[in-house]
């Protein structure tokens, strides 16, 4: 699993706590300012309605206990809790939604797949479904399909964490080396949150890439300010500063990698010489 799949994959969770396909003729150019395939209205999110009834209360506590299962890596015990609630409201949309995202831990493509559709076909507007599956379907290479899903999500009025599908997004397309559009992405993700650190490593990232070593290097910067240090911001600081020939900056970062990241790959990488 890549850092990025892993991170996704932790951002879809990270839904569950907080409260929990169409293509177009032109796919390339596809933005998340509308929503091709859902025509409205938005609902609000399923993880902020209450359960209707005592049979759906019953079924919503058994997928609430999947969901911290699952996102502590339980997935076997997580897989009898969907199945537990499913038994009881079969085609409940949250269960199914939580089956999807199991299956897809445990890379049963096909099975995963067809959780997710259960859980978009009862709740087609949902932003966190649409969130999850959109990554599912980017997992899958399927990525016009799956920036119609993120820009349906990020396109709900009621859902408070849009900066979710801009990220996954931005993720998405730097997978498939779309390293513009990512940026777009990644920059309307620290709109929507100041506080996303990942959005704004990964600018810093798309700014290597692109070889704009002055603008990677004054984003990190500002990420160090705000956010704890890890060995990958430290590395990629030190190859952009390397770039700049900042000889000071650049020790200080080798440093820091010697020092706090000593058992990283990226530290490994630098012993080496391998910078590129």
């Amino acid at each position: 699993m890549t850092r990025s799949t892993l991170f996704s994959l932790c951002w879809i969770v990270s839904v569950f706590f907080l409260g929990a396909c169409v293509t177009t003729s032109n796919d390339t150019a596809l933005s998340l300012d509308a929503a091709p395939g859902f025509s409205g209205p938005y609902p609000r999110p399923l993880s902020d309605v209450r359960p209707a009834s005592e049979e759906e209360m019953k079924a919503h506590r058994h997928t609430e206990l999947g969901q911290e299962y699952f996102a502590f890596g339980r997935t076997d015990v997580a897989l009898d809790a969907g199945k537990a609630a499913l038994k009881i409201k079969p085609n409940y949309p949250p269960a199914n939604h939580l089956m999807g995202l199991i299956y897809m831990e445990l890379k049963q493509t096909a099975v995963a797949d067809d959780f997710f559709r259960r859980a978009l076909r009862s709740a087609p507007g949902d932003p966190e479904f649409n969130n999850s599956y959109g990554w599912f379907l980017c997992t899958q290479k399927r990525v016009p399909e799956a920036m119609s899903r993120f820009a349906t999500s990020s396109a709900n009025p009621y859902y408070l964490h849009k900066t979710r599908p801009y990220t996954n997004a931005g993720l998405c397309l730097l997978e498939n080396n779309e390293t513009e559009r990512a940026e777009i992405q990644f920059s309307k993700a620290l709109e929507a949150d100041s506080s996303n650190s990942e959005a704004l490593y990964r600018l810093a990232e798309v700014g290597y890439r692109r070889e704009n070593y002055r603008r990677a290097h004054d984003l990190l910067i500002q990420y160090h300010r705000r956010f704890d240090p890890s060995a990958r911001s430290v590395w990629l600081g030190l190859r952009a500063a390397r770039k700049l020939g900042e000889h000071h900056s650049e020790a200080s970062y080798a440093e820091q990698l010697r020092g706090r990241f000593a058992g990283s790959s990226e530290n490994v990488l630098m012993m080496q010489g391998k910078y590129e």
